[in-house]
């Protein structure tokens, strides 16, 4: 017999609401793989972000990742030191393959598999960059971390996030910050700093808000990919924004 009161689900044991999204790239800077260091990879944070990876892989969403190189070594900075743009720029990709190879050993340790794809072909490390394999690995529930940019100089890991997130046919690229959104101003050194809930393309242009770089932003906006900007320090922020709750900016047209 029917009870008349509806069956409560348990929220902590029913399974988290169908996610908003079913493929997506999360981009991480490489500074975010720093935890309190000031260089280099720091393995709690790695596996930290590995477990955000996880809860939010169990919703059975596909993920593909893109990690930048800056904590270990950024080519603009290199250049601005006077090394070669392009010869610093290839030395920033391969500290990116680093920072893949790290993420795929944090993920690979829960049992997620992964693989690591590099626009520069190094064949006893990682797979090269097959659009269809890839693809293909995503279908089969793999995580994909795609390293070395776009194997171009002059092009940020950022615009390497837009491009393979369009390549990939992922419906939107979550952006790990360290603050909760976009804001006007460093909410760090301005209190009163004001958070956007959405913000356009054309606006962040225009009032450098610094989300991604002006290539990258221009490649979402032509292409209509969504930028979901959130903070990568809030545990359970990735997986929250996916079942549509959380504090984020959404970068729209």
């Amino acid at each position: 017999m029917q009870d008349a009161t509806p069956s409560q689900p348990d929220p902590a044991s029913s399974p988290a609401p169908q996610p908003a999204y079913g493929r997506v790239l999360l981009k991480i800077s490489g500074e975010a793989l720093m935890g309190p260091q000031g260089y280099g990879l720091h393995p709690p944070t790695v596996q930290r972000i590995a477990n955000e990876v996880k809860s939010v892989h169990a919703l059975g969403v596909e993920i593909c990742m893109v990690i930048g190189g800056g904590n270990i070594f950024r080519g603009l900075q290199g250049s601005a030191q006077g090394m070669e743009r392009t010869t610093a720029d290839y030395m920033g990709m391969l500290a990116t393959v680093m920072n893949a190879l790290a993420m795929q050993s944090a993920l690979e340790e829960l049992k997620i598999h992964t693989r690591v794809i590099s626009a520069i072909p190094m064949d006893q490390v990682c797979e090269p960059y097959i659009r269809r394999r890839a693809v293909r690995h995503l279908e089969k529930k793999r995580v994909c971390i795609f390293a070395a940019g776009t194997g171009n100089p002059y092009f940020t890991t950022d615009t390497a996030a837009t491009l393979r997130a369009n390549e990939m046919s992922c419906e939107a690229i979550f952006k790990g910050t360290k603050v909760d959104g976009v804001y006007d101003k460093d909410p760090v050194k301005f209190e009163d700093a004001k958070r956007y809930s959405t913000v356009t393309y054309d606006e962040v242009l225009q009032q450098h808000l610094g989300v991604m770089d002006a290539s990258a932003i221009a490649l979402a906006r032509d292409n209509d990919l969504p930028i979901i900007v959130f903070s990568l320090d809030e545990p359970g922020g990735f997986r929250g924004i996916l079942a549509g709750q959380g504090t984020y900016t959404k970068v729209h047209g």
